[in-house]
């Protein structure tokens, strides 16, 4: 086999590992890519022979072009992420997909991408590398430009951000559904009264639909939220049962044509929050084909 072929493969081994770590600190599938191959071109221009740790500098090298796009965004004066919601990635609930398990391994669901969107560059770094990927603050430290006391700062003011603004999921998979399979219920039956017993009071939908609504429209309470549901009611649309970032959802369509993804945030028995993309062409790109029945 070649050099360049044998680097490959061994980056290809390396690529679900690097696309976990650059959509967590993207919120983008199609930005995570474009990292994913920026650090193959760099390894190619690269003495890879000299590379002691390729999985280390690989994911150093992800965490870096990672960091200037989020700057980069910011330096040409676009609206912030967290005026939209971030990507979802959605598969089926029958069906394990490997590379999918590894791209949301010790994900707590869209509500914890949407928090992270809400971070400072550095920050979002410093906590997704160490805290969700193990990369000691020693190996950090130089991809922010920082002491690793000061990455440790950076990644403890991000934790605490986490913790206070992102609920924790039910681990129980099958009771999540149940939840969402009554929300779905209720919805459709316009059962106010059984919409308000699902939803926690204090319960968050974050609604995107893109240009058509002006971006991320956001509805706190339970009885507010009921209320958006019981609007949305059409005989058309039909519910498919997916999982969306490692935890129950819906994928909507019709006439078979997907017309939202919608993510529940399912706590002590309540759902406490509701992610919503019904943008068409960000739901264009996201291929939900094979949805189940």
């Amino acid at each position: 086999m070649a050099p360049h072929d044998f680097l490959a493969d061994e980056f290809e081994g390396h690529r679900p590992h690097l696309k976990a770590v650059a959509y967590r600190m993207l919120g983008s599938l199609a930005e995570a890519e474009d990292a994913v191959q920026e650090a193959w071109l760099r390894l190619a221009r690269s003495d890879a022979g000299a590379i002691g740790n390729l999985g280390g500098w690989l994911t150093t090298v992800v965490g870096r072009v990672c960091l200037d796009m989020l700057r980069a965004r910011k330096g040409r004066g676009e609206e912030p992420l967290e005026a939209h919601l971030p990507d979802p990635v959605v598969s089926r609930e029958d069906r394990a997909d490997p590379e999918q398990e590894v791209l949301l391994a010790d994900s707590v669901g869209l509500a914890l991408q949407v928090v992270l969107e809400s971070l400072a560059p550095a920050e979002r770094l410093a906590f997704v590398l160490h805290d969700m990927f193990g990369l000691p603050f020693e190996e950090i430290a130089p991809i922010v430009d920082r002491t690793p006391a000061t990455a440790k700062k950076l990644a403890s003011r991000a934790r605490l951000r986490v913790r206070g603004a992102a609920p924790a999921s039910d681990s129980d998979q099958a009771g999540q559904r149940r939840v969402v399979d009554a929300f779905q219920a209720a919805a459709r039956d316009g059962d106010f009264d059984a919409l308000l017993a699902i939803l926690d009071p204090d319960v968050v939908l974050r609604a995107d639909g893109g240009e058509l609504t002006g971006g991320l429209r956001i509805t706190r309470g339970a009885a507010a939220v009921s209320r958006q549901a019981m609007a949305f009611r059409r005989a058309a649309v039909v519910g498919h049962r997916v999982l969306v970032n490692g935890i129950a959802g819906l994928v909507s369509t019709m006439e078979g044509k997907p017309v939202s993804v919608m993510s529940f945030t399912v706590a002590e028995g309540r759902i406490v929050a509701i992610d919503l993309l019904a943008d068409p062409e960000r739901l264009s790109r996201l291929h939900l084909t094979d949805l189940p029945g």
